[in-house]
């Protein structure tokens, strides 16, 4: 993958580099908002390392620049384990997933290497569809009423899991599980956040609503009664 780290900390951002240049990947590094922007949506890394607070622009404001540009980078923000409502914020804003700091390097190239995996194989005639709802699987396509819908990768990844299986509900947990492939801290938020994001994007500006919750239960893609 071509990784793009955006962080300040020069020390670790080596650290950084050279573990992840060691599983093959191509490494881009960038010390402060501007320039790790300006290198993201002119360079089109397929992942993005952004720690928050960064000198000048901040991460959240490179994050939302990000996403306003469409940059279908996914996009792993770092940041001190006790900044959690940054870290709600940052998932909010267009994240696909968060490290806290301190964290293993051991841990990091695992979530590095969970998020660049596109999902499961698929073939030239992979669609999935729900009312006039329409997913285009192998190119990572939505569209609804025949408008596309621009979605982050890992947003794209929780859509894939609830259409595969429409009108199967889905707990918080399980949606974790089958997205992020792993257990997944504060994951209840997390799926809660990804779920609000799609709706707005699937659902405010359409009808009937699709995406539904079931009380106690969790969620489930289907036509409403």
């Amino acid at each position: 993958m071509r990784i793009l780290v955006i962080e300040d900390e020069r020390q670790l951002a080596g650290h950084i580099t050279r573990a992840l240049a060691r599983r093959g990947h191509c490494l881009a590094t960038h010390f402060n908002g501007e320039d790790g922007l300006k290198a993201a949506l002119a360079e089109s890394p397929d992942l993005i390392l952004l720690d928050l607070n960064l000198p000048g622009l901040d991460g959240l404001s490179v994050l939302g620049r990000l996403r306003e540009e469409k940059s279908a980078a996914r996009v792993l923000i770092l940041t001190a384990r006790s900044e959690v409502e940054h870290r709600i914020k940052g998932l909010q804003a267009g994240a696909d997933d968060y490290l806290g700091k301190p964290f293993s390097m051991d841990e990091l190239v695992a979530r590095v290497e969970a998020l660049g995996r596109r999902g499961i194989t698929s073939t030239p005639s992979d669609w999935l569809k729900v009312a006039d709802l329409q997913m285009d699987v192998r190119h990572r396509r939505v569209a609804r009423a025949g408008k596309p819908i621009a979605l982050s990768p890992r947003e794209f990844d929780v859509l894939q899991v609830l259409m595969q299986e429409p009108g199967r509900p889905f707990s918080r947990t399980e949606l974790c599980e089958r997205v992020w492939q792993r257990d997944h801290e504060y994951d209840t938020r997390t799926v809660e956040i990804f779920i609000t994001r799609l709706r707005k994007k699937v659902d405010s500006t359409f009808t009937p609503a699709l995406i539904q919750t079931l009380r106690g239960v969790g969620y489930t893609i289907r036509i409403g009664e």
